[in-house]
């Protein structure tokens, strides 16, 4: 079984239930929590300053840990606020590259490995988050974007760190009610934001093998050693969780904002 993710060669996966669609009919409409919005833009403020940002560039080195493999080499993150994101992997076993577009249509995503051959990515793998590297990023999007649900989960102590959690998940505009509730499912993603700074320390997700969404498989993305860069908060540290084993560690060298970042940045 093969899981098209860039980083991602092992599968290890726990399965979820799923209610009938006559069993959620009567499921009121979910509604977002006054409080959790207020978390999230607070946070917004924090990462972005009084910057726009449209694009962003982050370099540095990368290790990629993946059973037996161990690399090391240089690592190019690439993303658009509106929702596009790219990244290149140089390391001692060869390049690896992933592309995701999130457009008004169908999302749509593509990676390679070594062997420089493109596979496409599962839908099911494209709805939580195409920039989830760049904080500022994933958080925007869903203040901006329509048919996001914000709850308010608890406040927590997350890996050592006073958090506030909040949950966001993507309705579906399809009416059958499984459909919607599987899609929100998908899309949901956890966000912990420190208690005080109001920046990003982590955020969850799920991910799937390609021939199988009901499978998930947890992803942990965790930030740290935020650095001013031109008036937006930008985390210089990333470390990327599977089943809680890190299988990605990014140290940002260099950061370049708005720098006219097009379309044409995004394929492969």
């Amino acid at each position: 079984m093969r899981v098209a993710r860039f980083v991602l060669s092992i599968v290890l996966s726990s399965s979820f239930p799923f209610p009938s669609a006559s069993q959620q009919a009567s499921v009121p409409a979910p509604s977002s929590s006054p409080q959790a919005a207020t978390l999230l833009t607070q946070s917004a403020t924090a990462l972005a300053g009084n910057v726009a940002l449209s694009d962003v560039t982050l370099s540095g080195t990368a290790r990629r840990i993946a059973g037996s493999d161990d690399d090391t080499g240089t690592a190019v993150f690439k993303a658009l606020a509106s929702g596009a994101s790219r990244m290149d992997l140089s390391l001692s076993s060869g390049q690896r590259s992933e592309v995701c577009d999130l457009p008004a249509t169908t999302p749509t995503g593509t990676w390679l490995g070594p062997d420089r051959i493109s596979h496409p990515i599962a839908f099911h793998n494209l709805v939580s988050e195409p920039a989830w590297f760049f904080p500022a990023f994933a958080i925007a999007r869903r203040l901006s974007g329509s048919g996001y649900v914000v709850t308010y989960v608890a406040h927590e102590t997350h890996n050592g760190q006073a958090v506030e959690h909040v949950s966001v998940a993507q309705t579906s505009s399809d009416p059958t009610p499984s459909d919607e509730t599987f899609f929100e499912h998908l899309s949901r993603v956890e966000f912990f934001l420190d208690s005080s700074t109001r920046l990003l320390a982590a955020m969850s997700f799920n991910t799937h093998p390609d021939n199988n969404a009901l499978l998930d498989i947890p992803i942990e993305v965790r930030f740290s050693d935020y650095r001013p860069v031109n008036g937006a908060q930008v985390p210089f540290h990333v470390q990327k969780y599977l089943n809680n084993n890190l299988i990605l560690n990014f140290q940002v060298e260099s950061v370049t904002l708005n720098s006219g970042l097009t379309a044409s940045s995004f394929s492969l």
